[in-house]
């Protein structure tokens, strides 16, 4: 999780409450450095609407939001990247790793395709700095001209 700097002295139960009736947008793009910065190389892949209260009780290490709908359609093509989340105000208060793998918020499909539905199956925080991404990767963008790396 990586929070923005006006709810960084915020414990975790008060972030929670921060989302009652906010929302949930998931990006097929990297995450940028800071949830402070725009997301702007990306059009929403799905936009996940939390219930107020916007969490119930934790069971087996994971959280259990509470979304107005799950599933929702998507509305865009694409592999998750990350999700931002919003209060109900539209004031962005955190950014969480998405996808398969060591992430936050996981689904039911490892890609969206537009109109389908998509299942949030699993959700948890994990700590500032502990986000899975090399550093590196944050905020990067495709460059034309260059190679994919090779491994």
């Amino acid at each position: 999780m990586n929070v923005t700097q006006d709810f960084t002295s915020c414990s975790l139960d008060e972030l929670k409450a921060l989302l009652d009736g906010g929302k949930l947008t998931v990006y097929s793009v990297a995450r940028p450095i800071t949830a402070d910065q725009p997301v702007d190389r990306s059009a929403p892949l799905a936009t996940f609407t939390f219930a107020s209260p916007a969490f119930g009780a934790v069971a087996d290490g994971l959280e259990n939001p509470v979304f107005a709908a799950n599933p929702v359609n998507a509305s865009s093509v694409g592999t998750p990247g990350f999700a931002r989340a919003q209060k109900a105000d539209g004031t962005v208060v955190a950014d969480f790793s998405a996808g398969p793998g060591n992430r936050e918020i996981k689904f039911s499909e490892v890609s969206f395709s537009q109109g389908a539905p998509v299942k949030i199956t699993a959700f948890r925080f994990i700590t500032e700095g502990g986000w899975p991404e090399r550093p590196e990767y944050y905020d990067t963008r495709p460059r034309t001209g260059y190679p994919m790396p090779a491994t």
